[in-house]
């Protein structure tokens, strides 16, 4: 059972860990919103944002639902977000002690 956690933890993070799937994700962050709105906002071709929404939805990170002929996605948990902050400060925090490695060594 541990191992079984262990490596749905692991896929949850490498769902994560890409640039173009966070930009995603901040996008959604404000809410719903349809592929056609998330295909503009980036810039790889609409085939790339599409695995990378069935990689999110596939993570359990986003939900999706047809309207018509079109998608919509969503967070699914906006929990998400909280391992986001504690990568956001550890990112800070790994920045400073190499700025400060630096200003030591200059």
């Amino acid at each position: 059972m541990e191992l079984k956690k262990i490596q749905y933890e692991a896929d949850l993070l490498s769902a994560l860990a890409q640039p173009t799937r966070l930009r995603i994700l901040y996008l959604l962050r404000e809410g719903e919103r349809c592929v056609c709105e998330i295909n503009p906002s980036m810039p790889e071709d609409n085939s790339v944002i599409s695995r990378h929404l069935s990689k999110l939805r596939d993570a359990g990170i986003l939900e999706s639902r047809r309207e018509g002929v079109s998608v919509y996605y969503r967070i699914k948990d906006d929990s998400v977000f909280r391992i986001l902050e504690i990568v956001d400060e550890i990112a800070a925090a790994a920045f400073m002690e190499k700025a400060q490695e630096f200003i030591e060594t200059s």
